[in-house]
């Protein structure tokens, strides 16, 4: 059985360990990593998957913002990355852990969610999608379709231009 945890309740050594597992020790030159650095991830949305006391998948969001061109920032919640131990990929653990973050997003999100991934799946399980981040940029190299956004809790979008970057 499957228990969704807080992440700050996991050490976090195996957190990191799983990410290294998942996405590979190279993965600290992406570009969703350039725009998180040196922050902390959101507790109250920040979760770990453990099953039989083996932590097997998290995901972790970020407090990030859209800095436009005059000045304005508005506040964003980065979500990812969604993390799933490779030999247990493709069993829905990634789903239940976005759903459980998006359950928590409703009455705990201060702000609305973007994120970078695929289009497709986010889109069509999880209501993310590329309408409003067309003017967007970010710190590095990304595809402009997997820059991805949704309204959650009653926070809107930024529809102009600006850069992602910390609060």
């Amino acid at each position: 059985m499957v228990e969704l945890l807080p992440l700050s309740d996991i050490d976090p050594q195996a957190v990191e360990h799983l990410l290294d597992e998942a996405f590979g020790s190279d993965r600290f030159g992406r570009t969703a990593y350039r725009i998180r650095q040196g922050m902390d991830a959101v507790p109250a949305l920040s979760f770990a998957a453990v099953e039989n006391g083996a932590l097997i998948g998290t995901i972790q969001c970020w407090p990030v913002a859209h800095h436009a061109p005059d000045g304005t920032s508005t506040p964003l919640v980065m979500v990812g990355p969604v993390a799933v131990r490779p030999d247990v990929q493709r069993g829905g653990h990634g789903r239940v852990l976005m759903a459980h973050m998006l359950a928590a997003a409703e009455t705990r999100a201060d702000s609305a969610l973007m994120m970078i991934g695929d289009p497709e799946y986010y889109g069509r399980f999880f209501d993310f999608t590329a309408d409003a981040t067309g003017a967007w940029d970010l710190p590095g190299p990304y595809e402009k379709h997997r820059l991805l956004a949704r309204a959650v809790n009653g926070h809107g979008l930024p529809t102009g231009a600006g850069m992602i970057g910390p609060r």
